[in-house]
């Protein structure tokens, strides 16, 4: 009997975990969609625009504003560029090395790296804490991301962006709230994204995309990081 009630308390709490989530099937039909769409392509360029919130040591709100200009090719090239408030920085990755660069303070660093994009910003981020713009869209667990890490996943219906129709779909848990808007035509992609940390003072972090480029023919050699003259090469320690 023991080990009956035992189980049934497992299944009642499984059920009632299960029952508090409530996914919308438009929206993951969307999101499923967008992401066979990135994950077919060979090649991709696109910008986007951040805009993300953070406190000072007084609690004062400051909104840092940063472009970005992406390129990539598959499996294995990568390159970004950033320019904003917190810095001026860019990553090269060539399948083999990835190098980071500082243009604020003229210095950089070169490390080896997994043979795939993917690997490459996951050991990256995991080890130096390296940030690579817009990457999460990449994933091909994208949907299945938010579905387990958030509660409530909603299609809001159309929404316009800069004069273009997008899908808006939000998603809720006790830490975040998320709208996303995805351009409506044949193409589903990514137009804007907004996270409000709501554990946080609910600061913001917004990014809007731009410009994309389906399938470009992209010189290899932008993927090659040659260090600019007089630039200093440092060494940073992977985190413990």
């Amino acid at each position: 009997m023991k080990k009956f009630l035992t189980l049934f308390s497992l299944f009642a709490i499984s059920f009632s975990q299960a029952q508090t989530k409530s996914i919308d099937s438009s929206a993951v039909y969307i999101l499923d969609k967008m992401a066979d769409i990135i994950g077919s392509l060979e090649s991709v360029k696109f910008d986007i625009d951040t805009a993300n919130d953070k406190l000072d040591v007084d609690g004062n709100l400051s909104t840092y504003y940063a472009t970005s200009n992406i390129a990539m090719t598959g499996p294995n090239k990568f390159t970004s560029t950033t320019n904003g408030d917190a810095g001026n920085f860019g990553y090269w990755y060539d399948g083999e090395y990835i190098s980071y660069y500082s243009l604020t303070e003229h210095n950089y660093v070169t490390l080896e790296a997994p043979e795939t994009i993917l690997t490459m910003i996951d050991s990256m981020h995991t080890a130096f804490d390296f940030k690579f713009p817009a990457a999460d869209f990449f994933y091909p667990s994208f949907t299945d991301d938010l579905i387990e890490d958030f509660d409530t996943i909603s299609y809001e219906g159309q929404r316009s962006v800069d004069g273009e129709k997008c899908f808006y779909i939000t998603a809720t848990n006790a830490d975040k709230h998320i709208q996303l808007w995805i351009t409506s035509n044949t193409t589903l992609l990514p137009k804007r994204l907004i996270i409000v940390y709501k554990t946080e003072g609910n600061l913001q972090f917004e990014t809007s995309f731009y410009n994309w480029e389906l399938n470009p023919n992209i010189p290899e050699a932008i993927y090659n990081f040659t260090p600019p003259p007089h630039a200093s090469l440092i060494s940073i320690m992977a985190k413990s």
